[in-house]
């Protein structure tokens, strides 16, 4: 059975991204990009934005959750999210950046991977609160319990707080295509930067 999803639609429950925090990444980025590390990346109490031309991933589940962190005044956030999870991916042509606020105006943390070799990544889960992508699953199930979701790699436990009982879909693969999303955390087992490109920039400048 093959579901498939086209043009510009807005995922608020239902979606599927990629990726870590352009601010951890900006500080182990080189280690990335030459090997394969576990990863775990938020940015603290802020959204980030994320392009991608393609992203390709086998052993796919996704279900509801809470996000609990900080606000950039330290104050105590839950944001829902939809946690995507993959048991392997590759993201082709990746663009990821944040806005971060200063006394001295914004400064933009824009980074690219993924362009002439695709980014890897095993075990990855990223929580997100909108997505926009052209989509195809494979084999795909729909309202199975999240902790049945076998396909996956299982939920993810740590600041994400979910129902074991709730509602979750899975697949045998996913491929999205045209992507653009904004995620709030990404967690990985093992995550590979491939031709890995930072930069930094007065203003606010974003992927999208």
């Amino acid at each position: 059975m093959e579901s498939q999803v086209r043009g510009g639609t807005r995922w608020k429950r239902f979606a599927v991204v990629m990726v870590p925090s352009v601010a951890a990444t900006a500080a182990i980025g080189v280690a990335l990009a030459q090997g394969a590390l576990a990863a775990s990346f938020s940015v603290s109490g802020q959204s980030f934005k994320v392009t991608a031309d393609r992203l390709e991933g086998k052993g796919f589940a996704q279900y509801g959750a809470i996000d609990s962190g900080k606000s950039l005044e330290g104050k105590d956030e839950a944001h829902p999210v939809a946690v995507s999870a993959f048991k392997k991916a590759t993201i082709n042509n990746m663009c990821q950046s944040v806005v971060t606020p200063t006394p001295f105006g914004n400064v933009s943390l824009i980074l690219k991977a993924g362009g002439s070799k695709p980014v890897e990544a095993d075990n990855l889960y990223i929580d997100v609160a909108d997505l926009q992508a052209d989509a195809t699953f494979n084999n795909i199930d729909i309202g199975v319990a999240a902790k049945d979701a076998s396909k996956g790699p299982g939920m993810k436990g740590g600041n994400e707080q979910a129902n074991p009982f709730g509602f979750a879909q899975q697949a045998d693969s996913a491929v999205l295509t045209n992507v653009k999303q904004t995620a709030w955390a990404t967690t990985a087992g093992t995550f590979k930067l491939s031709g890995l490109k930072m930069s930094l920039a007065t203003g606010t400048k974003e992927c999208y």
